[in-house]
């Protein structure tokens, strides 16, 4: 026979358990929601090159999102840069290749290179500029992250060899990779 005391206390331990994996699984999904960031891309002095590169976490690594306009016909290198500052008229201002690790430039698939080699994008004969892929060697969070970043699209291709920067040329546009305005609300 159970007491009303017994009771009482089988069903608080109950809403105590349940409201524990609820909030568990709450805080999963804000952590999974924390995983897009944006860098919108302005143009550098005497360029047009303008768009937005996002990134979002997914299995496997990050997906990078790319869309640019205004962009001369052909081959660009693309990276993400050490500082997010593109306060410079012609986009030094972000520095060099974000590369914690020391490691030589190279082409996106290399086993080893710089976290921020993220090779070409080609542009259309109308300047349209786009890709799509999964990168491995980024993360939007942790020691290695690409937030407060900057992203640069060069004027000429990266040849995915020449030491440091694959010989990409001047910067024509410009970006700082920010975390999603509605994400850092919700959080």
């Amino acid at each position: 026979m159970q007491t009303k005391f017994g009771k009482t206390l089988v069903s608080f331990f109950g809403l105590f358990i349940i409201g524990w994996f609820g909030c568990y699984e709450k805080s999963d999904q804000a952590a999974d929601k924390m995983q897009t960031a944006v860098a919108e891309m302005q143009t550098t002095e005497g360029n047009e090159a303008h768009g937005t590169v996002t990134f979002t976490k997914v299995k496997g690594g990050v997906q990078v999102v790319a869309h640019f306009e205004g962009v001369p016909e052909g081959e660009h290198g693309f990276h993400i840069h050490e500082f997010g500052d593109c306060s410079s008229g012609d986009g030094k201002s972000a520095g060099g290749h974000f590369n914690p690790a020391g490691a030589s430039h190279a082409g996106r698939d290399a086993e080893e290179r710089h976290i921020g080699d993220l090779g070409n994008i080609t542009a259309d004969a109308n300047g349209t500029a786009h890709a799509d892929f999964v990168d491995s060697h980024l993360s939007i969070m942790g020691d290695h992250s690409i937030v407060g970043k900057g992203v640069i699209l060069h004027a000429d291709p990266d040849d995915m060899t020449s030491q440091p920067t694959g010989a990409a040329g001047a910067r024509i546009s410009c970006g700082v990779i920010k975390m999603k305005a509605e994400e850092i609300a919700e959080n």
